[in-house]
């Protein structure tokens, strides 16, 4: 049974939790296997230079794909976690929500990553059942390459007529009005878009449909839709260096993405009618109010709060609730224990927001499900 100590981080943003003290407790299938205790360093990184191994009966590989939207906190979470286990390796292909959805549904994966939660009649052809758990959270933001323009904001009126073709220049007079003393180009606005089934756009097309009926009865919400204009790109590091090469353009990709990229990033008008800059307090603002329901399914499309920023979502990894293999199962609890628990530490540092403590707790119990008898308890 995994034992896990979850106690308060007093100097993250106010209403987040992180795990300051890690117990883990292995046990094998038929005895007891090896106590091990994960300690951290100053500042919260994780210290991976002390390793063990989990009682797995020999090396254990588990395969996912899905969601490149966490893309780059997995891959940390997934290095680390081999410093700290090196019989346990975790492999991860960024090919984006829709693809991971029909990897993890046909069984070639041990598990799935969304951003999209997964719908009923999805989870009816999983015959080992779903677990669909949130690991992490973030926003997605509109970066564009406009050199000497800074702190650009765009209404919500804007950013959906610039995806729907409507405003097609920069100097647009809407954009102008909302930005008294920036110097905007008479430039071509070039939209850059996934080309590939996306969590990030099912995200961003539930937001939109949500505030312009013109975007809900045009192109609609779904991890794929008929755009209007612009250029496509796979996933958001190919929307990402799309960006970066195409002066003039605007496209929509995760917070981290645009953070460690360097990306100029929108200020976004919000349900408000404030407009708020993306970042880990105004993206926690947004989630702070959302209370997940037992099956860890919530979407939120048009947040509440003065402070909230307007475009935010979970990201889920999805877990079969029965695995064959019992070292599989046994990795999948040791990689979702490090992941609420040592992972949580460098979301920040990454552009996510950590999961708050109930959230973990409730991720933490649904993981309970996963069979054979390995738990995970949040105490």
């Amino acid at each position: 049974m995994f034992s896990t100590k979850i106690v308060a981080n007093k100097s993250r943003i106010a209403s987040l939790f992180s795990v300051l003290a890690l117990t883990v407790t292995l046990a094998a299938c038929g005895g007891e296997g090896n106590n091990t205790t994960g300690e951290s360093t100053p500042g919260g990184a994780t210290d991976v230079a002390a390793s063990t191994k989990l009682d797995l009966g020999g090396d254990t590989t588990l395969n996912g794909a899905g969601a490149s939207f966490p893309v780059l906190l997995y891959q940390r979470w997934f290095k680390d976690l081999n410093a700290k286990y090196p019989n346990l390796r975790v492999n991860y292909q960024s090919v984006g929500s829709g693809a991971g959805v029909k990897q993890f549904i046909a069984g070639t994966v041990d598990f799935g990553a969304s951003d999209v939660a997964m719908k009923d009649d999805e989870i009816a052809k999983v015959s080992k059942g779903v677990l669909m758990l949130p690991m992490t959270a973030g926003s997605v933001v509109f970066a564009y390459n406009l050199p000497g323009v800074e702190n650009l904001k765009l209404s919500r009126e804007d950013y959906t007529n610039i995806l729907l073709g409507k405003i097609s220049k920069w100097n647009d007079p809407k954009i102008v009005a909302a930005n008294p003393g920036v110097n905007l180009p008479d430039q071509n606005i070039t939209v850059v878009h996934r080309s590939d089934g996306s969590g990030t756009t099912a995200v961003l097309t539930q937001h939109l449909s949500e505030v312009s009926p013109a975007w809900k009865s045009g192109p609609g919400e779904g991890k794929t839709v008929s755009w209007p204009s612009g250029l496509g790109a796979k996933g958001n590091e190919g929307v990402t260096a799309q960006i970066k090469q195409t002066p003039g353009s605007i496209g929509y990709v995760e917070y981290g993405y645009a953070k460690n990229q360097g990306l100029t990033m929108a200020t976004l008008e919000n349900k408000s009618g404030k407009y708020i800059v993306p970042n880990d307090e105004s993206a926690s603002k947004s989630l702070a109010a959302v209370e997940l329901p037992a099956n860890l399914r919530a979407f939120v499309t048009d947040p509440e709060g003065d402070e909230s920023y307007p475009i935010v979502t979970y990201t889920w990894i999805l877990a079969y609730k029965k695995y064959d293999n019992p070292a599989q199962a046994k990795a999948m609890e040791a990689m979702i224990e490090y992941g609420l628990t040592e992972g949580q530490k460098v979301s920040t540092e990454l552009g996510y927001v950590p999961l708050p403590q109930n959230v973990v707790e409730k991720v933490a119990a649904a993981a309970d499900e996963i069979t054979p008898d390995y738990k995970i308890a949040v105490k």
